[in-house]
Order: structure tokens, then C-alpha cells, then sequence
């Protein structure tokens, strides 16, 4: 490709993860690099990376990333000559685009007017189908029946799952909708909705289409990214199994995303994205160039959702398999530079998995905190596109680093790339199940076992994934009861092996020495399966601990315990972080909580109180004091990481404490109300908490 040098310094208008990995292809192509950050970001790792950084005051996105006035203003004062608007945010946003380019700088992106033409997915619709793209029908709000549903009720002018609401039943219509729209407007600044009919099954495809300003348009491969939860992606890979397994879908896809780029007069690196039937079938609306509906029903039908006018987060996928830098790509297009006549051949297979923190088990609760060690297993390139079998980590946090509520949660992307799917799955699942995760608690554990899951091997990977196999079995813990058990062993051993390296006095004696037989040691910890005491004794002839007859101990010091167990040596990576402990073993990794000998008066809170999940800000507010509530009944909302989680009451009974109002900050673990019990004396259970 030709290549015109009249870009120097490159400004991102973006944030962790997805600035890093613009500035890596910048840095690679001799480019100058500037950041923004808001003030919750002031110690992001994209901050320090940059060659200059910008502050945006304030935390919300709508004071400071999604300000392009003041975007454009960081870019004048640090000397960029052009900016790179990364995907989320301003991504997609035309007039941010035509005021970036009235500013006189480069906007590395597609041209403002296609921009807007994609960017009411209404307005999409209607121009696929006059391009000969097949859609699925729009429905009105206002005129959705019992017939239609279930529906889909979604943003307007954005995606990641932000504004989207699956309703089953009519009479949950409008408050799901209301919901929608305060979401789309914190997102995305529009709070425009629409519906669809819902497919309960399909497969979730997208093309990746390049295009230069001269005509010439690529489509370098399909990723197929149909394991969602709340409408966002979770594994994404390239090829698709069912594109691979159904003769002539890839050649139908190609051209029809190159029609899709070719009606718009596309320029520069966009996904085209596709609701597919697989071997699972599904039935819905459809409306073809003339209009006409029909069923869907066919397998390896597909049909148009939307057209994003950016890079996708899932593009390391297509990179991998490809070998194009689609970064470099971008900035090489932005510069007025060509294209060659034909795309490279795709070859072997990439698949990228989205590390989140969130607990699964809770319903996907997001979760805030510090990320103590982020660290895989083995040779990982950062940001680079892989020329051989690997692993590749695309991270939007680094040791230390503190997950805060205003943004997304996703912690890193993990990508392998292999000859065949099967090796790329098995290497990235092991790799997964061996790195070193430490802090929050994250999605770790499931994506390992949606690698391992046959019906992932298999390659039946519709969007109803998780609803099929089962939530609560992808979401168990990868260490069983019993490995957690040695884990709390190994842990209490490393822990008294640190103490004694601390001691001032008779370092060199074993914890818990006497010279005659005493009572044993004993530590208590918490875990995903329940409590455990350890109790041993470190005697002249080695480890006694309760409960693990003929174990015997090899090693142990402040951090790596070493057990044989049945004749199997095993080694224990122990991590502490105040009361949490992190212990990695060949069994799984474990996380535990050391609880106290002794508890403070003041830890304990009263019976029927309702407990912020995480941090967040109050929004609304579903009942006053003195009002009787029923179990289940919505007491308050909090808006954390740009969504929206209802806190229901845990029992029937009485409010009788509110000490928060609209706009109240919480943090995680404070109170926010207080139900007092129907019947006297009764407790209640934690409150319940809906997104």
C-alpha cells in the first residue's frame, strides 16, 4: 500500500485499553502520541504511554470524553495534527467528525456524511435494503402488540449492549423502555430507541471491511461473536464455525458487506454486522431490497444489524488471521493512501475472549477495586499482531491499577492464534486457568469453561449460549471443593512461613513450636465453596493437618508451598492482599478471605439492611419510609459502569431507614436502606439486585 507521510502526531480520543492499543500501532509507525484523560483516569497506564497527555475535568464520559469541543481544544494545545477517535465514546459521532476536520485536523475514520447514515440504526435499515441487504423489520415502540413479542428494544446511536432490554411481556414495555433511554442518553448523548422482533437463537456474524478513498473496498474476513451477556460480546473468533461448515456463506457475506460499504461511499476500517441462522434455526421478520417480509428460517441466512463506522474491540481476531495491522491500516487510509487490488487469504484461527470484572454467578454484577496482578503464563506479546501460534494480551489495566464505576468494566482482551480452532481454544483456556488474576473478582473462571465446553468444540456458538448450558455450571469455579481445601492448607502454611520470616525472635523455629505436643494451629477462611478451618501441626516428622491424612510437605515459604499428595508433588503460588488470598495451583485458581479471630462491633449491620453491590450513584428512589414494600419490590436504582441496577427489597415489611437520596455516591457494602421485617424477630435475606 502506498503511504503519504502527512500525519506527525496522533491524538486518541479514548481511554485504557483502546487508546494503548492505537498508540502501539502510532509508536510502530514512527508517530507522535497524545492522550486525555478524565480525573478518574489520572493514573490509567494509557496516560503514562503517550508521549503528552491532556486533562479533561470531571469524571462522567458526558464531561470529558464525550466533550468534542474539549477533545479537539487538547489536540490544538499538545500539537496533534490528527485524531483517532477509537471505538465507543465519540467513535460514531458525525459531528465530532466534521469538527475535527473544520478544526483543520485529520480525522482518522470514515467520512462524516457515512457516519451519519449509519448512525441511526433506523435510517441503516432502510438504506441496506434499498442496497439489496436483507434486514430485519423495525417496529415501532408505540405499536408493539402481544403478537411481537418477545422484542428487542435498542439504542439508536450506539451498541455494546447500552440501551438494549429483551421484554417478554407487554405490561413491562414502557418502564423498559424508559430504562432504554435514560441508558442510551448516558452512553451515547441520544436517547433514541427502537424495537425488533427478538430471535431467541441465531449466531451473531460481522465482516470486516476495509476501504481507501479510491475505490476500493475489502472484506478481510468474518468473526463470528454470538457469546454475549446483556447484549455484549464475551468470545469472539475468526472464521466462523458456521460460515466454515455452510458452503457459500462467506462469498454471500463478503459481497453483501462490500455493498453495504459501497452504498455509504465508505472510507476507512468498519464492521458490517449480521444475524445469521445456524444449525439451531430461528424465526422472525425479515425485509429483503423489495420490501417483502418473510420467516426466517433458512440456515445460513443472514441478515443486516447494523454498520459500525470504526474499529471493532474484537478486531485482534482478524488481525491474527490476517496478518494486517488494522490500526496502521486506518492511519495508512486517513493519509490518502491505496489499497492493493485484493485483501490478504485469511489462514488458521484466532479467538479472543473479553476479561471483565464482574461476578457471573451474581447476575454479571460489575465489580470495582484494585487490580493487584494481571499476569499470564509464558511468552505474551501486548498489542501486536501475531505472525505465528501465541498469545497476545490487549489490556486496559496493569498491577495496581484501580477499576472504578464510570466506565466499562472489561479488564483485557486475550487472544490466541492457532493452525487449527481446537488448539487455539486449548491454549487459551490454559492459559487463562493458569494466569496469576488478583484483586476483583472476574468472568475468569467462565471463560475457561466456555473454552472447555464441548458445545463450544463442537462449534455451536448461538447467542443463547449461556441460557442452554446453564449459567450457573459455565459460571462454577474452576478449583473443585476439595482443591479448595488444600489451596486454604497451602495458604495457611505460606502465611505462617511469612510471619516467621517477620519474627524479631527464635526466627528459625517452625510456626506454632513447642517441645511438647500442643493444640494444633488453626486459620479460618472463606471460599466459593464455603468456610474452611485449617488445623495443623508442624512436628518433628513433618505436616499433620486435619482432614489431609499422608500429605506431606516439601516446601514452604511467604509465597510458594509445595505439597505431595498420594505420592504428587504440587506446587501453591500464594498471594496476600490484606484479608484476600490468591493461591494458583495446577488444581485451579482459588480465592480466599482470611477471616479474623475477631470482629469489630462497628462491621456489624443491622437485620433487613439493604447494601450497595458496588459503588455507584443513586438515580431513583421507589419507595419513602414508613411504606410497606413486598419481597422483591424495587426500593432504589444505582447507575454503576453505565448501566443501571435495580436494589430490590430481600423481604416483605416496613422502610424504616433511608439515609440516601437521588444523587447520593455510594460506595461498596454501604447502607441504603433498611426493611424491617413483616414478622418480628424474622431476618432478612440481602437485598436483591436486577440489571
Amino acid at each position: 500500500m502506498n503511504r503519504s507521510d502527512t500525519v506527525t502526531t496522533v491524538l486518541v480520543a479514548n481511554r485504557g485499553e483502546i487508546a494503548r492499543r492505537v498508540f502501539a500501532s502510532c509508536r510502530r509507525a514512527g508517530l507522535g502520541t497524545v492522550a486525555v484523560f478524565s480525573d478518574a483516569d489520572a493514573d490509567s497506564p494509557h496516560v503514562t504511554e503517550a508521549d503528552v497527555a491532556v486533562h479533561l475535568p470531571g469524571t462522567a464520559p458526558a464531561d470529558t470524553y464525550l466533550r468534542g469541543e474539549a477533545i479537539i481544544a487538547a489536540a490544538r494545545t499538545a500539537g496533534a495534527d490528527a485524531i483517532h477517535p477509537g471505538y465507543g465514546f465519540l467513535s460514531e459521532n458525525a459531528e465530532f467528525a466534521r469538527a475535527v476536520l473544520d478544526a483543520g485536523l485529520t480525522w482518522i475514520g470514515p467520512d462524516p456524511d457515512s457516519i451519519a447514515r449509519m448512525g441511526s440504526k433506523v435510517e441503516a435499515k432502510k438504506i441496506m435494503a434499498d442496497a439489496g441487504v436483507p434486514v430485519l423489520a423495525e417496529l415501532d415502540p408505540a405499536a408493539v402488540t402481544e403478537a411481537d413479542l418477545p422484542v428487542l428494544i435498542k439504542a439508536s446511536a450506539g451498541g455494546g449492549g447500552r440501551g438494549m432490554r429483551i421484554v417478554r411481556d407487554l405490561a413491562e414495555l414502557s418502564d423498559q423502555l424508559a430504562a432504554a433511554r435514560r441508558e442510551a442518553q448516558s452512553a451515547f448523548g441520544d436517547p433514541t430507541v427502537f424495537c425488533e422482533r427478538y430471535l431467541e437463537t441465531g449466531r451473531h456474524i460481522e465482516v470486516q471491511v476495509l476501504a481507501d478513498r479510491h475505490g476500493t473496498v475489502w472484506a478481510v474476513g468474518e468473526r463470528e461473536c454470538s457469546i454475549q451477556r446483556r447484549h455484549q460480546k464475551v468470545v469472539e473468533e475468526a472464521p466462523s464455525p458456521l460460515v466454515d461448515a455452510t458452503p457459500g456463506m462467506r462469498e454471500r457475506l463478503f459481497e453483501a458487506a462490500r455493498r453495504a460499504a459501497h452504498a455509504i461511499d465508505y472510507e476507512g476500517a468498519g464492521t458490517v454486522e449480521f444475524l445469521a441462522t445456524g444449525a439451531s434455526g430461528a424465526t422472525g421478520d425479515v425485509t429483503g431490497a423489495s420490501g417483502a417480509t418473510g420467516d426466517v428460517t433458512a440456515e445460513g441466512e443472514f441478515f443486516f444489524l447494523e454498520m459500525n463506522t470504526r474499529l471493532q474491540v474484537e478486531h485482534p481476531v482478524t488481525e491474527c488471521t490476517t496478518g494486517l495491522d488494522l490500526v496502521d491500516l486506518q492511519l495508512q487510509i486517513a493519509a490518502g493512501g491505496r489499497l492493493d487490488p485484493e485483501p490478504p487469504q485469511a489462514s488458521g484461527h484466532s479467538i479472543e475472549v473479553r476479561l471483565y470484572a464482574e461476578d457471573p454467578a451474581q447476575d454479571w454484577r460489575p465489580q470495582s477495586g484494585t487490580v493487584h496482578r494481571l499476569a499470564l503464563p509464558g511468552r505474551v506479546a501486548e498489542f501486536e499482531v501475531l505472525t505465528g501460534p501465541g498469545l497476545r494480551l490487549d489490556a486496559g489495566v496493569q498491577d495496581g491499577s484501580v477499576v472504578g464505576v464510570h466506565y466499562d468494566p472489561m479488564l483485557a482482551k486475550v487472544i490466541a492464534y492457532a493452525p487449527t480452532r481446537d488448539r487455539a481454544a486449548r491454549m487459551l483456556g490454559t492459559s487463562l486457568a493458569r494466569a496469576e488474576v488478583h484483586g476483583l473478582c472476574t468472568n475468569r473462571d467462565l471463560l475457561v469453561n466456555v473454552l472447555r465446553h464441548p458445545g463450544f468444540l463442537a462449534g455451536n456458538t448461538d447467542t443463547a449460549f449461556f441460557d442452554t448450558h446453564g449459567l450457573a455450571t459455565l459460571a462454577a469455579p474452576l478449583a473443585d471443593a476439595a482443591a479448595e481445601s488444600l489451596s486454604a492448607l497451602a495458604a495457611a502454611l505460606a502465611d505462617a512461613a511469612a510471619r516467621r520470616a517477620a519474627a524479631t525472635i527464635a526466627r528459625g523455629l517452625p510456626s506454632g513450636w513447642r517441645n511438647l505436643p500442643s493444640q494444633p494451629q488453626v486459620k479460618r477462611y472463606d471460599g466459593d465453596h464455603g468456610e474452611h478451618e485449617v488445623r495443623y501441626r508442624l512436628t518433628r516428622h513433618g505436616l499433620v493437618a486435619d482432614g489431609h491424612p499422608g500429605i506431606v510437605l516439601v516446601a514452604h515459604g511467604a509465597r510458594r508451598v509445595v505439597l505431595a499428595i498420594d505420592g504428587v508433588q504440587r506446587q501453591f503460588h500464594v498471594a496476600r492482599y490484606g484479608d484476600a488470598v490468591h493461591v494458583d495451583s495446577s488444581l485451579g485458581p482459588v480465592r480466599l478471605r482470611a477471616i479474623p479471630r475477631f470482629v469489630e462491633p462497628s462491621a456489624h449491620v443491622a437485620a433487613g439492611s439493604l447494601l450497595a453491590p458496588m459503588p455507584g450513584s443513586v438515580i431513583r428512589i421507589g419507595a419513602a419510609v414508613g411504606d410497606a414494600v413486598d419481597a422483591g419490590q424495587p426500593v432504589l436504582w444505582l447507575e454503576a459502569m453505565k448501566m443501571e441496577h435495580i436494589v430490590k427489597a430481600p423481604t416483605a415489611g416496613v422502610l424504616t431507614e433511608l439515609p440516601v437520596a437521588v444523587g447520593t455516591q455510594v460506595e461498596l457494602g454501604a447502607v441504603l436502606a433498611v426493611v424491617t421485617p413483616a414478622e418480628s424477630g424474622e431476618p432478612s435475606a440481602p437485598a436483591d439486585i436486577e440489571e
